[in-house]
């Protein structure tokens, strides 16, 4: 179990990362629900499909180069393609509450704007969290530590999926020696 100082430095050197994506992400909520505002008149779900198709393309320009732009730059397709990706399944966890919201429980968006809108940013709260992981995880790579991270830096999205999965086999970029103090065999 790691101790508290390590985990306090943990913590510590996420802080500027998550506060940096705290702001990109509360701006961006409230131009997405600005957006929803506006455009509920077509329709709640369609609303909100058309305000996250927005956002996510400030997002990702916010995000790379404001929050990540220490991280290793990889090529911007497979970023891009990448990032949008996350986000899509983002909008279907806040389009999904917000469609919980009106066929489950049965909201107007006529009576009931604001009750669809907070379903809509309990939404966002969970999707907010998978996103943050997401990025940091599998988007915009953490600074070469070793060396071995430039050899997945011009990969594109569908190759970058392909390296993961290919962990059980030998000479693969996901197969690749650890430095001997970070080895814990």
């Amino acid at each position: 179990m790691p101790s508290a100082s390590l985990l306090t430095e943990r913590l510590r050197r996420l802080a500027p990362e998550a506060i940096a994506f705290g702001i990109i992400g509360a701006g961006n909520t409230l131009l997405y629900l600005a957006i929803c505002w506006v455009a509920m008149g077509i329709g709640p779900v369609k609303a909100s499909v058309l305000a996250t198709v927005i956002t996510t393309t400030l997002a990702y320009v916010a995000n790379r180069y404001w929050t990540y732009r220490h991280h290793t730059r990889t090529a911007l397709r497979r970023e891009y393609t990448l990032f949008f990706g996350f986000n899509l399944i983002g909008m279907v966890i806040q389009s999904g509450m917000t469609a919980l919201g009106k066929y489950g429980i049965g909201l107007s968006e006529h009576d009931d704007k604001l009750q669809l809108l907070g379903m809509t940013t309990i939404g966002i709260v969970i999707g907010t969290i998978f996103r943050f992981w997401a990025y940091r995880t599998f988007v915009f790579l953490k600074p070469p530590v070793d060396g071995h991270e430039g050899a997945i830096t011009d990969m594109d999205a569908t190759a970058g999926f392909a390296e993961l999965s290919a962990i059980d086999e030998p000479g693969s970029v996901a197969h690749l020696e650890l430095r001997p103090e970070l080895d814990p065999r």
